[in-house]
C-alpha cells in the first residue's frame, strides 16, 4: 500500500481570482473532503510545545546555535516609506539585496543604543538580525514581516505601557539609521535604504517541535527553521514536481493556476489517481482545505469546480 503522503501549502484562493481551472484540478478538488480548519497556515504544521510561535528563538538557533537559556526577537533591517498620515513597511529580507558590508556599517552605530537597555543585538545573517534578552524577559507580540508588509506600520505597533517602550526603541533605531552613510552608499548602488527595524517573533526556544511530514521543501527561512526543529529534511523548492516527492511543498507564492497545473498538478494527479501517492492534501492560506485519497476519483457525482471564486460546479454533458 502506498504511504507517501504530500501537502500543497496555497495562497489565499482569492489570490487567483477569477482565474479557471483545469480539468483535472477542477474535478479532482471537487471530490475532495473539505473542512476550515482556521489559523495561521504555517503554524498548523508543526505542534510546538510550549504552545506558541517563537520564530526568533528557533531561527537563531538554526542560524547560530545558541538560543537555548535566553529569550530571543527578530529586529530585522526593513525600508519604510513615509506617508501624509503614517509609513509603510514595503521592503525586507532579500528584497533589500542586504550584504555583510551593510551589517558591519550598520550594527555598530546600533548595537550601544541597544546595549544601554541590556539587550544584544547582532546579526548571524544579513537579512536576519537578534535582539537577545533573558530569559524572562517581557515581550511584545508583534505582526510577522509578511503580515505587516504593505501595511500602515503605527496600526501594527504594540499598545499600552509596554508597547510605548518598543515604539520609542523603534524611533530612535529610525533616527540612526536615517542618518547612517551606508544609506547613501546603497542609493548609489541603486538600492533601498535600510531605514527601520521591524520587532517580531519573540519567544524562548520550545522544548519540543513535531510535524507530521516527511519532508519539507520551502524558500521561506521560518519554515524551514521549523523544520529542522522538528528533525525532519528541509530544503529549497524544486521548480516543478518529481515522482519521488513526497512530503510539503510551499507553492504560497504562486499566482498562475496555468503554472501550478503544468508544473505540480497534472503530474502529481496522475500519480494520485493510480495509488502511487496515499494522499493529497491542499491547504489555502484563508483556511480552506481539501484532503484527496486515491478512491475519492470515483465520487463521479461531483460535478467540476470552475475556479475559486465560482465554485459553481459545469454542467454534465
Amino acid at each position: 500500500m502506498a504511504r507517501r503522503a504530500v501537502t500543497l501549502l496555497m495562497p489565499a484562493r482569492s489570490r487567483f481570482g477569477g482565474q479557471r481551472l483545469s480539468e483535472s484540478a477542477g474535478r479532482w478538488f471537487a471530490r475532495a473532503d473539505r473542512s476550515d480548519p482556521g489559523g495561521e497556515l504555517v503554524q498548523r504544521q508543526f505542534d510546538v510545545l510550549p504552545r506558541g510561535w517563537p520564530v526568533a528563538a528557533v531561527t537563531r538557533q538554526r542560524d547560530a546555535g545558541d538560543a537555548a537559556g535566553s529569550a530571543w526577537m527578530r529586529a530585522d533591517p526593513v525600508y519604510i516609506q513615509p506617508e501624509i498620515n503614517g509609513a509603510r513597511l514595503m521592503a525586507h529580507g532579500d528584497a533589500l539585496s542586504l550584504s555583510e558590508a551593510d551589517t558591519a556599517a550598520f550594527l555598530p552605530a546600533l548595537k550601544p543604543y541597544f546595549g544601554d537597555g541590556g539587550t544584544l543585538l547582532d546579526a548571524p545573517v544579513p537579512s536576519r538580525w537578534y535582539l537577545q534578552m533573558r530569559a524572562g524577559a517581557k515581550l511584545p507580540a508583534m505582526a510577522s514581516l509578511d503580515n505587516a508588509l504593505g501595511a500602515d506600520l503605527f496600526e501594527q505597533l504594540p499598545d499600552g505601557p509596554d508597547g510605548r517602550r518598543w515604539r520609542a526603541l523603534l524611533s530612535e533605531a529610525q533616527v540612526i539609521l536615517h542618518n547612517h552613510p551606508r544609506n547613501a552608499e546603497r542609493a548609489a548602488l541603486g538600492l533601498a535604504p535600510v531605514n527601520s527595524l521591524w520587532f517580531w517573533g519573540a519567544g524562548t526556544l520550545p522544548d519540543h517541535v513535531r510535524t507530521v511530514h516527511a519532508r519539507i521543501a520551502s524558500d521561506d527561512d521560518t519554515l524551514t527553521a521549523f523544520a529542522t526543529a522538528a528533525g525532519v529534511p528541509a530544503g529549497p523548492l524544486p521548480a516543478r514536481w518529481t515522482e519521488d516527492g513526497e512530503g510539503l511543498f510551499d507553492l504560497r507564492h504562486l499566482r498562475d493556476l496555468a503554472v501550478f497545473d503544468r508544473d505540480w498538478w497534472q503530474p502529481l494527479s496522475v500519480q494520485l489517481g493510480s495509488g502511487g501517492i496515499a494522499s493529497v492534501i491542499v491547504e489555502f492560506a484563508d483556511g480552506h482545505r481539501l484532503d484527496m485519497l486515491p478512491r475519492h476519483r470515483w465520487r463521479f457525482w461531483r460535478r467540476p469546480m470552475r475556479s475559486f471564486v465560482n465554485p459553481a460546479p459545469e454542467s454534465v454533458q
